[in-house]
Protein backbone atom coordinates (compact mmCIF):
# COMPACT_ATOMS: atom_id res chain seq x y z
CA UNK A 1 0.00 0.00 0.00
CA UNK A 2 1.02 3.10 -0.54
CA UNK A 3 1.44 6.29 1.80
CA UNK A 4 -1.21 8.78 1.70
CA UNK A 5 0.57 11.41 -0.27
CA UNK A 6 -0.05 14.37 -2.39
CA UNK A 7 0.59 13.83 -5.74
CA UNK A 8 0.63 17.39 -6.90
CA UNK A 9 -0.51 20.92 -5.50
CA UNK A 10 -2.37 23.64 -7.52
CA UNK A 11 -3.11 26.91 -6.21
CA UNK A 12 -6.45 25.91 -5.41
CA UNK A 13 -6.71 22.06 -5.78
CA UNK A 14 -4.32 18.97 -4.29
CA UNK A 15 -4.85 16.22 -6.31
CA UNK A 16 -6.23 12.96 -4.72
CA UNK A 17 -4.01 11.21 -2.31
CA UNK A 18 -3.91 6.52 -2.85
CA UNK A 19 -3.94 4.67 -0.13
CA UNK A 20 -3.88 0.89 -1.83
CA UNK A 21 -6.53 0.52 -3.96
CA UNK A 22 -8.93 3.09 -1.94
CA UNK A 23 -7.73 6.55 -3.40
CA UNK A 24 -9.29 9.61 -1.19
CA UNK A 25 -8.71 12.91 -0.21
CA UNK A 26 -11.81 15.57 1.02
CA UNK A 27 -14.67 14.02 2.33
CA UNK A 28 -17.57 14.47 4.53
CA UNK A 29 -19.60 12.48 6.76
CA UNK A 30 -22.89 11.53 6.87
CA UNK A 31 -23.83 11.60 10.21
CA UNK A 32 -27.46 11.29 12.05
CA UNK A 33 -29.22 8.77 8.75
CA UNK A 34 -28.25 5.76 9.52
CA UNK A 35 -26.65 6.63 13.14
CA UNK A 36 -27.42 8.10 16.04
CA UNK A 37 -31.43 9.16 14.80
CA UNK A 38 -34.40 7.85 15.39
CA UNK A 39 -35.44 8.44 11.89
CA UNK A 40 -37.13 5.53 10.14
CA UNK A 41 -38.98 4.79 7.38
CA UNK A 42 -40.30 8.07 5.20
CA UNK A 43 -38.50 10.62 7.34
CA UNK A 44 -34.89 8.51 7.31
CA UNK A 45 -35.64 7.88 3.33
CA UNK A 46 -35.31 11.72 2.96
CA UNK A 47 -32.79 12.75 5.22
CA UNK A 48 -30.17 11.51 2.62
CA UNK A 49 -30.60 11.13 -1.35
CA UNK A 50 -29.37 10.79 -4.58
CA UNK A 51 -29.57 14.63 -4.91
CA UNK A 52 -27.63 15.31 -1.84
CA UNK A 53 -24.17 12.89 -3.30
CA UNK A 54 -24.38 15.23 -6.52
CA UNK A 55 -24.71 18.18 -4.35
CA UNK A 56 -21.49 16.83 -2.69
CA UNK A 57 -19.74 15.85 -5.55
CA UNK A 58 -20.31 19.33 -7.34
CA UNK A 59 -18.88 21.10 -4.60
CA UNK A 60 -15.22 19.20 -5.08
CA UNK A 61 -15.26 16.44 -2.39
CA UNK A 62 -14.03 12.62 -3.86
CA UNK A 63 -15.79 10.64 -0.98
CA UNK A 64 -18.07 10.23 1.77
CA UNK A 65 -17.56 8.46 5.44
CA UNK A 66 -20.95 6.68 6.22
CA UNK A 67 -21.53 6.09 10.17
CA UNK A 68 -23.80 3.05 10.56
CA UNK A 69 -24.87 1.56 14.00
CA UNK A 70 -25.93 -1.67 14.90
CA UNK A 71 -28.87 -1.48 16.51
CA UNK A 72 -30.23 0.37 12.85
CA UNK A 73 -28.48 -2.23 10.58
CA UNK A 74 -29.15 -5.36 12.67
CA UNK A 75 -31.78 -6.77 15.05
CA UNK A 76 -30.84 -8.47 18.85
CA UNK A 77 -30.38 -11.76 16.78
CA UNK A 78 -27.72 -9.74 14.36
CA UNK A 79 -30.46 -10.44 11.10
CA UNK A 80 -29.98 -7.91 9.00
CA UNK A 81 -32.32 -5.26 8.56
CA UNK A 82 -33.51 -4.80 5.33
CA UNK A 83 -34.68 -1.10 4.92
CA UNK A 84 -31.70 0.02 6.56
CA UNK A 85 -29.60 -1.74 4.12
CA UNK A 86 -31.51 -1.23 0.87
CA UNK A 87 -30.52 2.61 1.85
CA UNK A 88 -26.76 1.66 2.53
CA UNK A 89 -26.42 0.02 -1.01
CA UNK A 90 -28.41 2.88 -2.57
CA UNK A 91 -26.46 5.50 -1.42
CA UNK A 92 -22.97 3.22 -2.47
CA UNK A 93 -24.32 2.87 -5.84
CA UNK A 94 -25.60 6.62 -6.19
CA UNK A 95 -21.99 7.40 -4.92
CA UNK A 96 -20.60 5.25 -7.90
CA UNK A 97 -22.57 7.08 -10.76
CA UNK A 98 -21.38 10.51 -8.92
CA UNK A 99 -17.98 9.85 -9.33
CA UNK A 100 -17.04 9.61 -5.53
CA UNK A 101 -15.59 6.93 -3.27
CA UNK A 102 -17.47 5.63 0.36
CA UNK A 103 -16.10 4.41 3.91
CA UNK A 104 -18.78 2.47 5.68
CA UNK A 105 -17.86 3.31 9.27
CA UNK A 106 -19.52 1.01 11.98
CA UNK A 107 -20.26 3.82 14.32
CA UNK A 108 -22.30 2.48 17.34
CA UNK A 109 -22.68 -1.09 19.11
CA UNK A 110 -25.01 -1.92 21.37
CA UNK A 111 -21.95 -3.08 23.24
CA UNK A 112 -20.40 0.47 22.67
CA UNK A 113 -21.27 3.91 22.10
CA UNK A 114 -17.96 6.07 22.90
CA UNK A 115 -19.36 7.84 26.11
CA UNK A 116 -21.04 5.39 27.88
CA UNK A 117 -19.95 4.75 31.08
CA UNK A 118 -20.22 0.70 30.61
CA UNK A 119 -18.52 -0.47 27.22
CA UNK A 120 -19.60 -4.40 27.33
CA UNK A 121 -17.48 -4.67 24.36
CA UNK A 122 -14.18 -4.88 26.50
CA UNK A 123 -15.19 -6.97 29.35
CA UNK A 124 -17.69 -9.49 27.58
CA UNK A 125 -16.47 -12.39 25.04
CA UNK A 126 -20.47 -12.69 23.77
CA UNK A 127 -20.17 -8.49 23.10
CA UNK A 128 -16.66 -9.36 21.17
CA UNK A 129 -18.26 -12.26 19.06
CA UNK A 130 -21.37 -9.96 18.56
CA UNK A 131 -18.58 -7.24 16.74
CA UNK A 132 -17.23 -10.10 14.94
CA UNK A 133 -20.45 -11.24 13.85
CA UNK A 134 -21.37 -7.65 12.30
CA UNK A 135 -18.48 -7.86 10.31
CA UNK A 136 -18.71 -10.83 8.87
CA UNK A 137 -22.30 -10.11 7.34
CA UNK A 138 -21.23 -6.17 6.51
CA UNK A 139 -18.14 -8.03 4.82
CA UNK A 140 -20.09 -10.73 3.21
CA UNK A 141 -22.74 -7.88 2.08
CA UNK A 142 -20.26 -5.81 0.91
CA UNK A 143 -18.03 -7.43 -1.03
CA UNK A 144 -19.63 -6.86 -4.32
CA UNK A 145 -18.31 -3.59 -4.77
CA UNK A 146 -15.00 -2.83 -6.22
CA UNK A 147 -12.52 -2.29 -3.75
CA UNK A 148 -11.49 0.57 -5.59
CA UNK A 149 -14.85 2.37 -4.56
CA UNK A 150 -15.30 1.03 -0.98
CA UNK A 151 -13.21 0.97 2.61
CA UNK A 152 -14.45 -0.63 5.55
CA UNK A 153 -14.17 1.04 9.02
CA UNK A 154 -13.97 -1.57 12.18
CA UNK A 155 -15.26 0.86 14.43
CA UNK A 156 -16.09 4.50 15.56
CA UNK A 157 -14.11 6.21 18.60
CA UNK A 158 -12.85 2.89 21.10
CA UNK A 159 -12.41 4.06 24.17
CA UNK A 160 -10.65 1.22 26.11
CA UNK A 161 -9.18 1.60 29.53
CA UNK A 162 -5.97 -0.04 28.02
CA UNK A 163 -4.79 1.00 24.14
CA UNK A 164 -3.55 -2.86 24.22
CA UNK A 165 -7.42 -4.45 24.82
CA UNK A 166 -8.50 -2.17 21.78
CA UNK A 167 -6.01 -3.91 19.83
CA UNK A 168 -6.84 -7.23 20.28
CA UNK A 169 -10.16 -7.18 19.94
CA UNK A 170 -9.89 -5.09 16.16
CA UNK A 171 -7.13 -7.33 15.28
CA UNK A 172 -9.27 -10.40 15.77
CA UNK A 173 -11.92 -8.51 14.09
CA UNK A 174 -9.45 -7.62 10.91
CA UNK A 175 -8.70 -11.51 11.05
CA UNK A 176 -12.46 -12.11 10.45
CA UNK A 177 -12.99 -9.37 7.62
CA UNK A 178 -10.22 -11.21 5.97
CA UNK A 179 -11.75 -14.71 6.03
CA UNK A 180 -14.12 -13.06 3.57
CA UNK A 181 -12.53 -10.20 1.51
CA UNK A 182 -8.98 -10.07 1.53
CA UNK A 183 -7.49 -7.31 0.24
CA UNK A 184 -10.00 -4.31 1.22
CA UNK A 185 -8.81 -1.30 2.48
CA UNK A 186 -9.63 -1.15 5.55
CA UNK A 187 -9.90 1.87 8.29
CA UNK A 188 -8.46 1.36 12.02
CA UNK A 189 -9.11 3.99 14.71
CA UNK A 190 -6.42 5.26 17.57
CA UNK A 191 -7.97 4.45 20.77
CA UNK A 192 -9.75 7.47 23.37
CA UNK A 193 -12.31 9.00 20.63
CA UNK A 194 -9.43 8.57 17.84
CA UNK A 195 -6.96 10.84 19.53
CA UNK A 196 -4.39 12.00 17.94
CA UNK A 197 -1.96 10.93 20.91
CA UNK A 198 -2.97 7.06 20.66
CA UNK A 199 -2.30 6.79 17.01
CA UNK A 200 1.07 5.48 18.11
CA UNK A 201 -0.49 2.73 20.06
CA UNK A 202 -1.86 1.00 17.81
CA UNK A 203 -0.42 -2.12 16.66
CA UNK A 204 -1.84 -3.53 13.27
CA UNK A 205 -0.94 -6.84 11.43
CA UNK A 206 2.51 -6.10 9.82
CA UNK A 207 1.98 -8.18 6.33
CA UNK A 208 -1.51 -6.46 5.80
CA UNK A 209 -0.53 -3.48 4.16
CA UNK A 210 -4.37 -2.68 3.12
CA UNK A 211 -4.87 -0.82 6.58
CA UNK A 212 -4.99 2.74 7.33
CA UNK A 213 -4.63 4.31 10.65
CA UNK A 214 -7.08 6.31 11.85
CA UNK A 215 -7.47 9.26 14.39
CA UNK A 216 -10.27 12.39 14.99
CA UNK A 217 -9.09 16.25 15.62
CA UNK A 218 -11.61 18.40 18.04
CA UNK A 219 -8.75 20.98 19.28
CA UNK A 220 -9.07 22.90 21.52
CA UNK A 221 -12.29 21.30 22.47
CA UNK A 222 -13.58 24.87 23.83
CA UNK A 223 -13.63 26.61 20.36
CA UNK A 224 -15.32 23.02 18.35
CA UNK A 225 -18.06 22.52 21.05
CA UNK A 226 -18.28 25.55 22.53
CA UNK A 227 -21.83 25.28 24.16
CA UNK A 228 -22.56 22.15 22.84
CA UNK A 229 -25.52 21.19 24.62
CA UNK A 230 -24.79 17.28 25.20
CA UNK A 231 -21.28 18.05 27.18
CA UNK A 232 -21.98 19.79 30.37
CA UNK A 233 -18.88 21.55 30.98
CA UNK A 234 -19.00 23.33 27.69
CA UNK A 235 -23.10 23.54 27.39
CA UNK A 236 -22.05 26.12 30.79
CA UNK A 237 -18.97 27.42 29.63
CA UNK A 238 -19.41 31.14 31.03
CA UNK A 239 -17.24 33.01 28.65
CA UNK A 240 -15.86 33.59 25.04
CA UNK A 241 -13.57 31.82 23.24
CA UNK A 242 -11.33 32.73 20.03
CA UNK A 243 -9.05 31.13 17.72
CA UNK A 244 -6.29 31.88 17.23
CA UNK A 245 -4.57 32.89 20.68
CA UNK A 246 -5.89 32.12 23.99
CA UNK A 247 -8.46 29.91 23.36
CA UNK A 248 -10.12 31.88 26.61
CA UNK A 249 -8.61 35.29 26.54
CA UNK A 250 -7.36 36.54 29.96
CA UNK A 251 -9.84 39.23 30.26
CA UNK A 252 -12.86 37.15 29.91
CA UNK A 253 -10.63 34.46 32.37
CA UNK A 254 -10.85 37.26 35.11
CA UNK A 255 -14.65 36.89 34.67
CA UNK A 256 -14.73 33.67 35.61
CA UNK A 257 -15.07 32.60 40.00
CA UNK A 258 -12.81 30.78 41.34
CA UNK A 259 -14.64 27.33 41.27
CA UNK A 260 -15.22 27.87 37.53
CA UNK A 261 -11.64 28.78 37.06
CA UNK A 262 -10.57 25.16 38.57
CA UNK A 263 -13.25 23.52 36.29
CA UNK A 264 -12.35 25.16 32.87
CA UNK A 265 -8.26 25.35 33.53
CA UNK A 266 -7.49 22.67 31.43
CA UNK A 267 -9.41 24.04 28.76
CA UNK A 268 -7.54 27.14 27.82
CA UNK A 269 -4.22 27.79 26.06
CA UNK A 270 -2.60 28.74 23.20
CA UNK A 271 -3.76 27.58 19.66
CA UNK A 272 -3.02 28.77 16.01
CA UNK A 273 -1.69 27.24 12.95
CA UNK A 274 1.25 25.85 14.30
CA UNK A 275 -0.11 24.37 17.53
CA UNK A 276 -2.33 21.96 15.13
CA UNK A 277 0.66 21.31 13.38
CA UNK A 278 2.49 19.91 16.14
CA UNK A 279 -0.66 17.43 16.56
CA UNK A 280 -1.17 16.10 13.84
CA UNK A 281 2.77 15.49 13.46
CA UNK A 282 2.68 13.21 16.29
CA UNK A 283 -0.18 11.39 14.42
CA UNK A 284 1.43 11.46 11.55
CA UNK A 285 4.84 10.18 12.47
CA UNK A 286 3.49 7.58 14.33
CA UNK A 287 1.61 6.22 10.65
CA UNK A 288 4.97 6.69 9.13
CA UNK A 289 6.83 4.58 12.13
CA UNK A 290 4.10 1.84 11.23
CA UNK A 291 4.79 2.35 7.52
CA UNK A 292 1.00 3.36 7.46
CA UNK A 293 -1.37 5.78 5.48
CA UNK A 294 -3.10 8.26 7.76
CA UNK A 295 -6.76 9.37 7.50
CA UNK A 296 -8.09 12.30 9.59
CA UNK A 297 -12.22 10.62 9.71
CA UNK A 298 -13.83 13.60 11.55
CA UNK A 299 -13.00 16.84 12.98
CA UNK A 300 -15.32 20.49 13.06
CA UNK A 301 -16.91 23.71 14.82
CA UNK A 302 -20.03 23.23 16.35
CA UNK A 303 -22.56 25.59 14.91
CA UNK A 304 -23.96 28.41 16.02
CA UNK A 305 -21.12 28.52 18.67
CA UNK A 306 -17.64 29.92 18.36
CA UNK A 307 -17.59 32.81 16.54
CA UNK A 308 -17.96 31.46 12.56
CA UNK A 309 -14.99 33.83 11.57
CA UNK A 310 -12.39 31.64 14.14
CA UNK A 311 -14.20 28.92 13.23
CA UNK A 312 -13.40 29.36 9.53
CA UNK A 313 -9.71 30.12 10.36
CA UNK A 314 -9.62 26.82 12.44
CA UNK A 315 -10.69 25.07 9.44
CA UNK A 316 -8.15 26.83 6.95
CA UNK A 317 -5.21 26.00 9.53
CA UNK A 318 -6.19 22.49 9.78
CA UNK A 319 -6.90 21.75 6.57
CA UNK A 320 -3.30 23.62 5.12
CA UNK A 321 -2.18 21.02 7.73
CA UNK A 322 -3.23 18.09 6.87
CA UNK A 323 -2.66 19.10 3.12
CA UNK A 324 0.91 19.84 4.28
CA UNK A 325 1.24 16.47 5.80
CA UNK A 326 -0.95 14.30 2.80
CA UNK A 327 -3.26 13.82 5.37
CA UNK A 328 -6.44 12.60 4.07
CA UNK A 329 -9.39 13.74 5.94
CA UNK A 330 -13.98 13.78 6.07
CA UNK A 331 -15.11 16.62 7.69
CA UNK A 332 -17.78 16.29 10.85
CA UNK A 333 -20.53 16.48 9.14
CA UNK A 334 -22.91 17.20 5.95
CA UNK A 335 -26.61 18.16 7.74
CA UNK A 336 -25.78 18.18 11.57
CA UNK A 337 -24.51 20.80 13.82
CA UNK A 338 -21.23 20.81 12.71
CA UNK A 339 -22.53 20.91 8.67
CA UNK A 340 -22.22 22.81 5.63
CA UNK A 341 -25.49 24.54 5.83
CA UNK A 342 -27.13 27.21 8.04
CA UNK A 343 -30.35 26.81 10.01
CA UNK A 344 -32.22 28.75 6.69
CA UNK A 345 -30.92 25.89 4.75
CA UNK A 346 -28.12 27.93 2.79
CA UNK A 347 -25.18 26.32 2.09
CA UNK A 348 -21.92 27.55 3.70
CA UNK A 349 -19.89 28.37 0.70
CA UNK A 350 -17.00 29.62 2.34
CA UNK A 351 -16.79 26.48 4.58
CA UNK A 352 -17.53 24.32 1.81
CA UNK A 353 -14.64 26.54 -0.31
CA UNK A 354 -12.00 25.85 2.54
CA UNK A 355 -13.25 21.93 2.82
CA UNK A 356 -12.60 21.26 -0.54
CA UNK A 357 -9.45 23.08 -0.87
CA UNK A 358 -9.85 26.38 -2.30
CA UNK A 359 -8.26 28.24 0.80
Amino acid sequence: MKKLVIIALTLLFCLPISAGDFEVHRGVNISHWLSQSDRRGAERVAWFTEDDVKLIAGLGFDHIRIPIDEEQMFDENLEMETEAFQLLHSAISWCEKAGLKVLVDLHILRSHYFNAKEKPLFTEKAAQENFYECWRVLSRELKRYPRQLLAFELMNEPVADDPETWNTIVNRCLEEVRKIDRRRTVVIGANRWQSFDMVEHLRVPEKDKNVILSFHFYEPFALTHYHASWDEGMSKLPCFVQYPGEVIPDHEWAKLTEAEKIRYEEDRGYFDRSVLESMVARAVAAAEKSDRSLYLGEFGVLQPGADEKDALCWYRDLISVCDQFGVAYASWDYKGGFGLFYPDGSLKKEMADILTGKY
